[in-house]
């Protein structure tokens, strides 16, 4: 028989990769959505759909009643809203309704693995920067989606053994299909890049499909209770991502602008202001600028290499190349 997987968040950037590779293996794929989520990347016959409520823990019950999961993978969740409480209630507060439904259920589940962010660490190397995040620090998460990221992980660890958690904490995610990062290629396309700050930054990625590696590594023999960071085992600096964006797409010239922190300070307060008053998320908030202004996203990844066997397939040059041909095919670029 096929295992049977449940993917959260299976419509979105990551879990429609997610859902590509488990079909691949040949599992039993259930994508959960919900009745407005766009389904342009699910269009595989052999996909099962079910309709999953977070916000209740008594309608995910009904819900899930009748289905059996053998490995459920948990990438639903927001990483902007309009306001700081709405990723509380999706990040932590939806994590926690499944799983209190699973376990009220009792479901026979052998591994769930839920997808966090290096973003629970904050900016703890602020003082001393340039070192490596380890799992032995505490994490002091300077963002609202950190934080709700940071809780989520919490209540899992509050639960004991008898549920087979694995945590994954990739950094900046990219690949086709993600639209964050593509706003970096639309400016370079306009001859324009953009850095906030003139101290060193040292940044780290993961291309999609590395973050899908780990996903099933962690499926076939992540332990229960593990927290595992996800790189491509590289450290860059902040204008690196743009001149290799700039060398795919065939840019001749490129103005960079580095403005001071204070600058991006107002664009993001004024970009916050706009989303409340349009009722519309923007990738200009407060969250953006803890994260613009943060000078170390370093991590150590050897847990990760030597428990689950995880070895990066991409690295940024060519993750980017892959990125911006996807674009280019897509009609993005």
């Amino acid at each position: 028989m096929n295992n049977n997987i449940l993917i959260t968040g299976a419509s979105g950037f990551i879990g429609s990769f997610i859902v590509e590779e488990a079909l691949r293996r040949g599992m039993q794929v259930w994508a959960a959505v919900r009745k407005t989520t766009s389904r342009r990347y699910l269009t595989d016959s052999r996909i099962n759909f079910i309709e999953l409520d977070f916000a209740s823990k008594d309608a995910l019950k009904q819900q899930l009643d009748g289905h059996t999961f053998d490995y459920i993978v948990h990438a639903a969740g927001v990483t902007k809203c309009i306001d700081n409480a709405d990723f509380r209630r999706m990040n932590t507060d939806g994590t926690r309704n499944l799983v209190d439904a699973l376990i009220e259920l009792q479901m026979p589940l052998k591994r769930f693995v839920f997808l966090s962010s290096l973003s629970v660490y904050g900016a703890i190397h602020e003082r001393q920067p340039y070192q490596d995040i380890t799992e032995n620090d505490c994490p002091r998460p300077n963002t609202a989606y950190g934080r709700s990221k940071l809780e989520a992980e919490r209540y899992l660890d509050s639960i004991g053994n008898d549920f087979p958690y694995i945590i994954l904490r990739p950094t900046g995610v990219y690949g086709p299909r993600e639209k964050d990062y593509f706003l970096m290629a639309e400016s370079v396309k306009r001859h324009i890049d953009f850095g906030a700050g003139f101290r060193r930054q040292d940044i780290t990625f993961v291309y999609v499909l590395d973050v899908v590696q780990a996903v099933f590594l962690a499926l076939d023999r992540g332990m229960s209770g593990r927290k595992y960071f996800l790189t491509d085992g590289e450290v860059y600096q902040s204008a690196d991502f743009s001149r290799l964006l700039k060398k795919e797409m065939g840019v001749k010239w490129m103005l960079r602008i580095v403005a001071p922190i204070w600058v991006l300070r107002a664009v993001t307060y004024i970009g916050e202001r706009i989303s409340h008053i349009t009722h519309k998320p923007t990738a200009l908030n407060n969250d953006k600028y803890n994260i613009l202004r943060q000078r170390n996203w370093r991590c150590d990844i050897e847990p990760t290499m030597d428990e689950l066997g995880y070895h990066p397939h991409y690295k940024l040059a060519d993750g980017v190349r892959l990125a911006v041909e996807w674009y280019k095919q897509n009609g993005w670029l």
